[in-house]
């Protein structure tokens, strides 16, 4: 299995199940790529599985291991072996044999809402003890020297059916919690910043309302003392100011309520100040 058009086919294939492709998202947005690619190199080298993980448009997003001289080199480095990959690479997804007698596999990288960010394949292995006279046969249908095919061939691991699922299986799994995972936590991370930088707004606007009710303040005692004088210009006037001083008591009252008002405001806002402040420790 060769990434570059095995990725391609596979993601196709993916598509089709699931139709939908992060295409926007990359798994290295939100991932920590070094705990990813200890998860592969581990898994690897303690299944003797070939695998690589790529993005949503093929791309390599971490490194190749236990590629085969037998597929890399051999198979898909003659045309008719690369016509046949193709054509498996295309048709094929879970758990799978290939053309030239190997075991290959495919397992999509999703999100909890199904969307698709990428893929591990790999395999690259035996399900048995080969035939050689078989995979001579396939040698000389893609023009393959047939001592070097069978050469190559005797480097392939060999693991049973069973093995291979656990394994693909298994890989999937833990790369998909991962990822999964990681994911919840940057969209967490996203939403504190995005609190954390409203809660410093709604601070910002407590303050300039807090400014404005010093401002109220002061227009009160301004109208509270105006309308004190108002009150003793209209006593000095008498029967004449008598109107004038029915004008006065009003605003003196009016004054009194707004400065009642205020307080009860700034009351408010210092208890939102208060919570804000512990929001941000």
């Amino acid at each position: 299995m060769m990434p570059g058009s095995k990725i391609t086919g596979f993601m196709r294939s993916t598509v089709k199940m699931t139709g939908k492709v992060g295409s926007y998202m990359k798994i290295q947005d939100f991932c920590d790529m070094n705990k990813f690619e200890q998860i592969m190199k581990n898994w690897a080298n303690s299944t003797g599985l070939a695998t690589v993980a790529v993005d949503a448009d093929g791309k390599y997003i971490s490194d190749c291991y236990n590629f085969t001289e037998f597929c890399i080199d051999l198979t898909r480095g003659s045309a008719e072996g690369k016509k046949r990959c193709e054509q498996c690479d295309r048709e094929g997804h879970g758990v799978y044999p290939c053309h030239a007698g190997l075991v290959d596999f495919g397992i999509p990288i999703t999100l909890e809402d199904g969307t698709v960010l990428g893929s591990i394949i790999g395999g690259q292995v035996l399900p048995e003890n080969p035939d050689e006279e078989k995979f001579r046969q396939t040698a000389r249908e893609l023009g393959i020297d047939e001592d070097k095919y069978i050469k190559a061939l005797k480097k392939v691991n060999v693991k049973t059916k069973g093995q291979i699922d656990a394994s693909a299986n298994l890989l999937g799994d833990v790369i998909n919690m991962f990822v999964r995972a990681s994911y919840a936590n940057w969209k967490n991370e996203n939403l504190v910043g995005e609190l954390k930088g409203g809660i410093a707004k709604a601070a910002e606007q407590i303050e300039e309302a807090t400014d404005k009710t010093k401002e109220i303040d002061g227009y009160s005692k301004r109208q509270q003392i105006l309308a004190l004088n108002a009150s003793i210009e209209a006593a000095r006037a008498g029967d004449q100011g008598k109107g004038f001083a029915v004008v006065a008591t009003e605003v003196q009252k009016l004054a009194r309520d707004m400065a009642t008002s205020s307080e009860a405001i700034k009351k408010i806002l210092g208890q939102l100040s208060h919570t804000i402040n512990n929001l941000n420790q």
